[in-house]
């Protein structure tokens, strides 16, 4: 079991995600989430274009944003796992949102890549020590844990699921 991280080992932004995370852990939300992002592969491409509200991202560009956010997060975990201590730069999910293909895409495509990515993160968890757990490294000008990352990866796309019932009025996609 993982413990959760101390306010210490991340940015004071990334608390609420850290937060939406129950005494199962990290690891268990993740794995559990799975299953409410297969169930998003039935709605239809219409469904799936849908903006709750104008400037909004579509469900496809929220889930896109999942997946690549997933991805960044992953790979500084990955680079404090090797222990690298490089500081990390932080990117702009708006504009890397602008500039992605995901609401031109299928929604099957879409969760189809979102599901890859999250099989290659708990691959990536599952290979860590504690040691890895406890190094830090610089990402967006914050020291930041390998445990924090891990809890930040569950707690975001937990974040992002409850969004699709509250804002976009999807049900059944909880975890």
């Amino acid at each position: 079991m993982m413990h959760r991280p101390e306010p210490t080992e991340h940015a004071p932004f990334y608390a609420g995600y850290i937060a939406l995370i129950g005494d199962e852990g990290p690891v268990a939300v993740l794995e559990a989430q799975r299953a409410a992002i297969r169930r998003l592969a039935t709605l239809s491409d219409e469904e799936a274009a849908h903006r709750y509200a104008e400037g909004k991202w579509s469900v496809k560009e929220l889930l896109g944003h999942v997946a690549d956010s997933e991805r960044v997060f992953a790979y500084r975990l990955l680079r404090v796992a090797r222990a690298d201590a490089t500081p990390l730069a932080g990117f702009d999910e708006n504009l890397w949102a602008a500039s992605a293909p995901h609401h031109a895409r299928r929604i099957g495509q879409v969760v189809h890549d979102l599901l890859a990515v999250r099989e290659a993160t708990l691959s990536l968890i599952d290979s860590l020590g504690a040691a890895d757990l406890d190094r830090t490294t610089e990402a967006n000008g914050r020291e930041v844990s390998g445990r924090a990352l891990c809890w930040m990866l569950a707690g975001h796309a937990q974040h992002h699921l409850a969004i699709l019932q509250a804002r976009y009025g999807l049900q059944g996609f909880e975890v």
